[in-house]
């Protein structure tokens, strides 16, 4: 009784660290809400990171309702049902109308409709004695494949040598926010949520590592331009917590640009100058031939 009664306290405690650290990483994108706001569009960023984000709260929220003894789970994940639907409706507020359209269809089908039929299914296919852990599987596969978002930036920290776009501190929140949801997982004999967050923990770790590396060294400039789909970089946590994080082109690509630009445009001017330099007239070859022998 002593034992799970101290695994009880432990698993609250880890809970409401993990409560505060996630609420803080949920709050990470209101500079880019801000800047949406400020410029009145949405420029270049995206809406999937926070369609996804809301829909894994949304299943996470789901099946903590189903468990028992998952208030700190419900708590965060209200929250961040809440937030996510702020910067959604913010989003399709400020977007263009044919991003506001390919929102709007995305939304309704992943957030309402994929979210539906995993209710239903639930509900009506499967028994109560397997729901909770039929849902809470589907929840970790949803984790597990938001975690391939953060492998891109990993790709050009070691491509570039640079961490301008991996920054060092929702880094380490991260890795911290797994590493209290992963115990209190663990303390609660809950292994749906512990083993997303080992994941969770090992890509924080090695984005840190990766900082530690890079931090100092030079920068490689690439020849060929960033394409299109690296201006944003997604970071997703374990229970759908996500920042994005515009890659503008760095000034190095679009100096080179210019510089090739304006070389192209000397040697353009230069061609026509040569071609008349070609044409005039030599000083012999425009005098008399009289002349010439004098």
């Amino acid at each position: 009784m002593a034992i799970s009664s101290d695994h009880h306290s432990l698993a609250f405690t880890f809970g409401i660290l993990g409560n505060i650290i996630s609420v803080l990483v949920y709050l990470s994108p209101l500079p880019t809400f801000y800047r949406i706001h400020r410029n009145k569009s949405t420029e270049s960023f995206q809406s999937l990171p926070y369609l996804v984000a809301l829909f894994s709260s949304m299943l996470w929220l789901y099946y903590a309702f189903l468990k028992k003894d998952a208030f700190l789970l419900i708590t965060i994940n209200s929250f961040g049902c809440i937030i996510e639907m702020i910067y959604i409706a913010m989003y399709i507020a400020y977007a263009s109308r044919k991003t506001r359209k390919s929102t709007v269809k995305l939304l309704v089908a992943m957030n309402m409709g994929l979210f539906s039929l995993i209710l239903l299914v639930a509900h009506f296919l499967v028994g109560d004695s397997h729901r909770i852990q039929v849902l809470g599987w589907v929840c970790v596969a949803i984790s597990m494949c938001v975690f391939a978002a953060p492998l891109s930036i990993v790709a050009q920290v070691i491509r570039t040598r640079s961490v301008e776009f991996m920054p060092f501190t929702l880094s380490f929140f991260l890795t911290l926010s797994a590493i209290m949801w992963f115990a209190y997982g663990l303390f609660n004999k809950d292994i749906c949520v512990a083993l997303p967050n080992i994941v969770g923990f090992i890509l924080g770790l090695l984005q840190m590592l990766l900082y530690a590396m890079y931090r100092k060294a030079k920068k490689v400039i690439e020849d060929k331009k960033l394409p299109e789909q690296l201006k944003n970089i997604v970071i997703l946590g374990a229970l759908g917590v996500s920042e994005v994080y515009p890659v503008e082109i760095p000034p190095f690509f679009e100096a080179d640009k210019g510089h090739e630009d304006a070389k192209e445009q000397e040697e353009q001017v230069e061609e026509p100058v040569k071609n008349e330099k070609n044409m005039e007239p030599s000083g012999d070859q425009g005098l008399p031939r009289n002349e010439r022998a004098a």
